[in-house]
């Protein structure tokens, strides 16, 4: 069986493509249990680092206008931020009808780019995703009937921005190929959680004016994280092996070459399924978090975690 712990968790106020939320409870008793700094490399929703309990964290994301909001959010505050996103509702008249209000809205955050006019968008998006045509301008469409700033998604905001507010944090927007790894000690930790290669997705096609994820991007991630490995830092990076009959060779070898990293199987549905049916299933997806270290919560009987991949 898969470990899980259960526990109240933070939960992004976005709806982020990929995001780990219904994997918390999998993931973060693989992590250390002291860190420094956890740097999030590729932040997304933040629903990991939020929840890691670290020193400090860094959050770092290529989307620098996603970047740009969560900075909103910290520097402006629980309070002021609630207080521009229902000005901007009341406004515009936003509704889950009113499609005009939310065009009018999008054409004005793409000329002043105002980080807390995005988050309104998002919440009345259609599937209150992120997307950004080549020109960078937000062009996701609205959600009719279904997409509003709600009251779940007015709950998960006070409760991230008061977690942000009660952190050191510090927030980063460079390509991961451009990013600082020099002030990283060992006493850090380094989390990954890039596009999935085998996968699709608005995030990796490479057209949003963001670009896409490549082989050429597979490698020199595992290059990095090599470097670090070097260096004693510790690192988890989140990937899937198989997907619908996809197999990611590249990772695939680059495990072969360090056979000293820790495998940990991630079930997505782990309570309705179970192992046999894993391995049998040729169109499952193996969802894995590879560390560089042992993790303290595993066991032999733990039939998911350092299994043959």
């Amino acid at each position: 069986m898969t470990i899980e712990v259960k526990q109240n968790y933070i939960k992004s106020p976005l709806n982020y493509i990929g995001g780990k939320y219904r994997l918390l409870g999998q993931i973060l008793p693989l992590f250390p249990q002291k860190i420094k700094t956890f740097f999030d490399l590729f932040a997304g929703g933040c629903n990991v680092g939020i929840n890691t309990d670290a020193a400090s964290l860094c959050f770092n994301d290529n989307l620098t206008y996603l970047v740009d909001m969560y900075k909103a959010f910290l520097e402006k505050g629980m309070y002021r931020t609630l207080d521009h996103v229902e000005k901007r509702i009341f406004e515009f008249d936003l509704s889950k009808t009113n499609r005009d209000g939310y065009l009018k809205l999008r054409k004005l955050y793409n000329i002043k780019r105002d980080p807390l006019d995005l988050f309104v968008l998002i919440a009345y998006s259609f599937n209150h995703q992120i997307r950004f045509n080549n020109l960078h301008d937000f062009n996701n469409p609205f959600g009719t009937n279904k997409s509003s700033f709600n009251n779940n998604m007015r709950n998960n905001l006070i409760s991230f921005i008061s977690r942000l507010e009660a952190c050191d944090v510090y927030f980063s927007d460079k390509r991961f190929q451009d990013f600082d790894f020099t002030q990283i000690t060992e006493d850090d930790f380094v989390y990954c959680d890039p596009p999935y290669l085998i996968t699709t997705g608005t995030y990796n096609d490479g057209r949003r004016g963001f670009g896409g994820w490549s082989d050429t991007d597979e490698y020199q991630l595992l290059a990095v994280l090599d470097n670090l490995h070097k260096k004693s830092v510790r690192f988890a990076l989140s990937n899937v092996l198989l997907h619908k009959g996809k197999f990611n060779y590249i990772l695939n070898d680059w495990l072969d070459k360090n056979p000293a990293f820790c495998v940990n199987h991630i079930n997505y549905n782990y309570s309705n399924s179970n192992y046999q049916t894993l391995v049998r299933d040729v169109s499952a997806t193996k969802e894995v978090l590879i560390t560089n270290y042992k993790p303290d919560i595993r066991s032999e009987k733990d039939l998911f975690s350092c299994l043959e991949y």
